[in-house]
């Protein structure tokens, strides 16, 4: 019997638990898992990868050389949401699936952008540090109850932190190019983007990375924001124009920045990093116990049906199965 090899790039695939590994193993795959510990480079994975039927990728950029280089492979399926990341032109040309995992980490997402929230509203960050060196500092926040947040996105991540907004009694305002029913049973007001800038305390990002919504927050539209809003970035760094962020941020009018996401990964550090009103985490949103067994089962689901040659759960592009 054929043999399928499979390699895994993701860093945190199994990490939780060996369920998701030992499912593939169990059906016979060999399955190679990424000893780099980081996103590989394109290099990296054209040596590891030649030969494979199917690649389970984190944060890994696959371009088309990667794939054209890998004549036998059937499907890259994402440890994760976001594909862009994936060169999914040529994956259709070569007849590979691209599969993702959508809904696996809805919630430990919003509760990364909620703690982020409460870390800038306030000044966790700098109470730790000098509490820990032995100052009694109180930095002088503001309160979340009874404010107005604006929510770019009103996708599955986004509605969960919607959720969690109402426990706060918050005014929610949300931008979206489909309004939801169930967004608007839980109280969420659609209106503009430009409108929901100007009114929003706190602004949480959760759109996907796409021509449309690159740097979607721009010059023009950073200069509408609320003096004094939190931004919260937990979805993809390039809908934001840094150098316009940056100085927002260095003159007060941004009161704080949560990241999660990057360009690269690790990231090359940008100037706006090191300012004490920006709080950075290394892209942990999904990176929970439960959402990690979810997201790998997920994956998993979706290469053992193409593989069968069976529809996958989770299919982002339209491949005949049968011809390959």
């Amino acid at each position: 019997m054929y043999k399928w090899k499979i390699v895994v790039t993701a860093v945190t695939f199994a990490k939780a638990d060996p369920e998701p590994l030992n499912r593939l193993k169990a059906i016979g795959c060999e399955v190679i898992t990424n000893s780099h510990g980081r996103p590989l480079t394109e290099g990296e994975m054209i040596n590891i990868a030649q030969d494979v039927d199917a690649l389970i990728v984190g944060n890994d950029k696959v371009t088309s050389a990667i794939i054209r280089s890998c004549p036998k492979l059937k499907v890259i399926a994402k440890h994760g949401v976001g594909v862009d990341a994936i060169d999914s032109k040529t994956a259709n040309e070569c007849g590979v699936v691209v599969t993702n995992a959508p809904g696996v980490n809805s919630h430990e997402v919003a509760d990364l952008a909620f703690g982020l929230l409460h870390m800038l509203s306030r000044g966790l960050y700098i109470a730790n540090k000098a509490t820990k060196e032995g100052n009694w500092l109180k930095p002088m926040g503001v309160g979340l109850w009874e404010k107005t947040i604006g929510i770019i996105g009103v996708g599955k991540i986004g509605l969960a932190t919607a959720y969690r907004a109402t426990g706060y009694n918050m005014k929610i305002l949300g931008f979206d190019c489909v309004e939801r029913l169930e967004a608007k049973k839980i109280g969420i007001e659609y209106v503009g983007l430009e409108e929901l800038l100007q009114q929003s305390d706190f602004i949480s990002l959760h759109l996907p990375l796409t021509k449309k919504t690159r740097n979607i927050l721009d010059h023009r539209r950073l200069d509408l924001v609320k003096p004094g809003a939190i931004l919260i970035n937990t979805a993809r760094s390039q809908l934001v124009e840094y150098g316009i962020l940056h100085k927002a941020l260095l003159d007060g009018r941004i009161r704080g920045y949560g990241v999660d996401v990057y360009d690269f990964e690790p990231p090359q550090l940008h100037p706006m990093f090191s300012l004490d009103n920006v709080i950075l985490s290394p892209h942990l949103g999904g990176t929970c116990y439960e959402s990690n067994i979810r997201m790998g089962n997920t994956a998993v689901d979706n290469v053992i049906a193409v593989l069968e040659a069976r529809t996958p759960p989770n299919r982002i592009n339209e491949v005949n199965l049968l011809l390959r």
